[in-house]
């Protein structure tokens, strides 16, 4: 059996911003998203994680850094990367990026998982490369409980692939910052054993 903790990364300034971010943006976490990342830790680190994985942008590894500073093993997997948003990342999220994005993921919830925007990746692409990640992940038979930090679109499509739903129901899955999924996995099916938990967040009121 294995167990994993999937989180989402803190907050960034772009993202208090509403500007878009995906795979092309590196940005930093921000005061907020600094203390998300310590509540989270405050809360988990008893947790006795056998390895962290991140993908290759910094806000993730920023997020996890208090157990990384533990001395856990940590590895980075660019298939655990953001979808990249092409022509509209770093751009604010003006009303017509609200109309371009309401009718790419209309496409998504009608079956079209291969519409991207121009210079971005579709869910199909960004499925094909976790599922890599994931296989990898799942391999590690001596893992027995790790830590996954990521980003918010690709974890939903992530949670979609693990628990055997079709990627038209990835807004079935909220992704504020620094949320918590945690799954089971028996070496043949994932199990959803906590969904959207941000319990931690309340130290922060």
């Amino acid at each position: 059996m294995k167990e994993l903790y999937i989180i989402r990364h803190g907050e960034t300034e772009l993202n208090r911003l509403g500007i878009v971010q995906g795979r092309g943006v590196n940005a930093e976490l921000n005061a907020t998203g600094i203390a998300q990342a310590a509540a989270f830790f405050n809360t988990y680190h008893s947790v006795k994680f056998d390895k962290i994985y991140t993908s290759s942008l910094t806000r993730t590894h920023q997020t996890v850094k208090e157990f990384i500073d533990l001395g856990l093993a940590w590895e980075q997997l660019e298939g655990l990367d953001e979808l990249a948003w092409g022509e509209w990342e770093g751009k604010p999220n003006t009303e017509e990026a609200r109309i371009a994005f309401r009718a790419v993921v209309k496409e998504w919830q009608l079956g079209n998982y291969d519409a991207k925007f121009s210079g971005g990746e579709s869910p199909n692409e960004v499925g094909a490369r976790m599922a890599k990640a994931m296989e990898h992940i799942t391999k590690q038979s001596e893992e027995k409980c790790i830590l996954i930090c990521m980003h918010g679109r690709a974890m939903r499509l992530l949670l979609c692939m693990l628990l055997n739903k079709p990627f038209s129901d990835m807004e079935e899955f909220p992704h504020s910052n620094t949320t918590l999924y945690r799954l089971q996995y028996n070496g043949e099916k994932f199990t959803l054993l906590d969904s959207n938990n941000i319990s931690h967040l309340a130290q922060l009121s």
